[in-house]
Formats: C-alpha cells, structure tokens, sequence
C-alpha cells in the first residue's frame, strides 16, 4: 500500500460546476480576544477529476440476419459495457493543517486590526477587506436528450405471428425499405399525402428516421455513451512522489481503488523543483528559529512540484503545481502591524497559507 501518499476521498460528482471558495468571515482584534486572532495554515490537498464515458454496446435480435437483409457488415455480436478515461484535471485544494494553528497578536493601541478568515480558520486577509466572492449557483448543463422509439411498437401484426425468427427478420427488413421509400416520395414531392407545410415535414420525416433507426437497431445491435465525473483527492507527504498509484482504471468496472488489480494501473509522480538543502542546526540556530516564530504571522512559502499522470504509457498530466508540504515558513515581525496611523495590510492564498500582497 502507498504510505507516501494519502488518499482521503473517491466519490463521484453530480454534474455542474462546484464552488470551492469560501465566503471570508471577519474577526476582529478586540479586548474581549485579549487582541488575538487564532488561525491555521493548510496543507496541499490534490483534487483530480476524472471524466469518464460509459458506452454500453447490446447485440439485435435479429444481428444474425443483418448482412442478408440490410448489407450489415458489423452487426454487434454480444452485449457488453466499456468504460474510457476521457480525460483528468486537477486543482490545488488547502485544507487546514491541525497542527499549524497559531495566533495573530496585536497590541492594544493599534488600528482596529481586523482579520478575515475562510470558514476553516485559513488566514485570507489582514486589515484589508477580502475579496467579494457571488455565491455561484449549481448548474447542470443542458443535456441533448435523443428521442427514441420502442422498435417492438411498431412491428406489424403480421410480423409478430411470423413463425420463425427469419421470417420475421424479412418482414421487418421490407418494413425498413417501405419507410426509405416513404422518405423518398417526400423529398421528390411524389408521396400521395404530402405534409401540409413546414413544421409537418420536419414532423414527419423525424418519425420515419427514428422509426428506420429503431428497426435497423434490431440488425445491427445499438451503442448509447454515457457520460459522468469522479473524484480521487490525495495528500501528498514530505517527499517525492515516483511512479505511486492513486486509482487504477478497468475497461470493465471504469475507476476502482488503487488496491483491486481488476483495473490497470494509472501512475502519479510528484517531484520537488526547488528542493532545500540539508542543514545541520546548531542549538543556538534552533532556540533563534523558536523565537523568530514565537510571535508574529507565520506564513507558508509553497514550492514548485512537476506533477505528471500517465495511464497505459500515455500521459495524462504534465503540470506545474504549487505544494505545501514541500516549501518552507516564514513569519512577518509583530512590530509590522503596531502602527496605528497606516497599519501594515496583508492579502493571503488561502489554500496556499502563502501571501499575495503587502499594502501600507
């Protein structure tokens, strides 16, 4: 089992768009809170999303007698189910790290600090207002439903008491070329009842192509694609990540767990671009390091990670990708934030802990 990976969720989604962000709540630096915010800084969550068709493949009735009736070369000989990976994305989710909580402190004569916060505690703004988010509405999109016709409903009386199944094969088939003619009396303006006017012929000549369909369904078996969207959220750990599995994919069964060797197969590796180096500490350094981010706003400096996906030796991602666990810290002095004429403002990435901006 991978141990340099969490996998913390696979679930599918209902189509639309998610909203990830997080209207910010403000918190404000008062008397009451002893003039202190508490706040936690994330940790990199990976966020894949999977697109996935679904075509099921079912054999006609009469598929035996397609190529001597219809001139069917390929009729479909057996009912079967295949699943595809269309395609993969991925979004860097923060999720708050428990054991990087700290707490902002502000001197009692300062400028009304206020903090602004997501709804888990991660750090988004200090004495400046975060950005204004709309609550975006889920919505599905619009879907093309094809009309069909239940090819049973329009077999004739005659074809229905045929006495074997080839008789009735030819008897449908004649009923396929009546409508073909049909169609074809139409367009020529030849057919004895023609549709009245417009509308009527779009009507008519529908019926008769989703009636033809139906029937030659009968002979050539039918193909329907279906189409959903998954989810597989992981955590990386401390180190590199090389040619880890987070799911696998099977032609048969679509996404499964990364343990159930029913699926092939898809491989992750996540590598460090700016590694640090190893530095010995002395005991100075360290009781220094203790007190440089015993007070203040300690704050996350993500590195770059080259994030690559590759399923059946092609490669589905090949991405830059900000990640937590691998960067470092920091911390912004707490004499920064004492002026009470033109207090320090500070915008975050909340789901980075990272800043974006420093105002005066």
């Amino acid at each position: 089992m991978n141990t340099k990976i969490k996998i913390i969720a696979v679930a599918l989604l209902l189509s639309g768009a998610s909203l990830n962000a997080q209207m910010p709540i403000r918190q404000n630096a008062l008397k009451s809170n002893n003039y202190g915010v508490v706040y936690s800084l994330p940790i990199t969550q990976l966020d894949f999303e999977l697109s996935i068709s679904k075509t099921t493949y079912k054999r006609g009735e009469f598929y035996q007698y397609a190529k001597q009736y219809l001139s069917i070369d390929n009729p479909i000989l057996e009912d079967r189910v295949v699943y595809n990976l269309e395609s993969v994305s991925v979004e860097n989710t923060g999720i708050p790290n428990k054991h990087n909580s700290y707490l902002i402190e502000f001197k009692q004569n300062s400028a009304e600090p206020f903090v602004y916060l997501t709804k888990d505690g991660l750090l988004w703004s200090i004495n400046t207002d975060a950005p204004i988010i709309d609550k975006a509405t889920t919505s599905k999109p619009h879907v093309e439903i094809e009309s069909t016709v239940n090819a049973q409903s329009l077999l004739t009386e005659e074809i229905l008491l045929a006495g074997s199944s080839a008789k009735q094969a030819e008897l449908i088939a004649k009923q396929i070329f009546a409508l073909r003619l049909s169609r074809t009396d139409i367009l020529t303006g030849e057919a004895v009842n023609m549709p009245p006017d417009g509308e009527a012929y779009k009507l008519v000549m529908n019926q008769i192509n989703m009636q033809e369909k139906a029937l030659i369904e009968m002979f050539s078996g039918s193909v329907k694609t279906e189409y959903s969207t998954s989810k597989v959220s992981l955590i990386p750990g401390l180190e590199n990540i090389d040619r880890e599995i987070p799911f696998r994919f099977s032609e048969k069964l679509g996404q499964v767990h990364a343990d159930d060797l029913a699926g092939e197969p898809v491989y992750l590796s996540l590598i460090n671009k700016t590694p640090e180096p190893q530095v010995e500490l002395s005991d100075r350094d360290i009781r220094d390091l203790q007190k440089k981010f015993s007070e203040g706003v300690v704050y996350n400096l993500p590195s770059k990670a080259q994030l690559t996906l590759s399923f059946r030796n092609n490669t589905l991602l090949n991405t830059e990708i900000d990640v937590v666990q691998y960067g470092t810290q920091d911390v912004l002095t707490k004499r920064m934030f004492d002026s009470r004429k033109q207090p320090i403002k500070v915008e975050f990435y909340p789901h980075l802990g990272a800043i974006k901006q420093i105002t005066q």
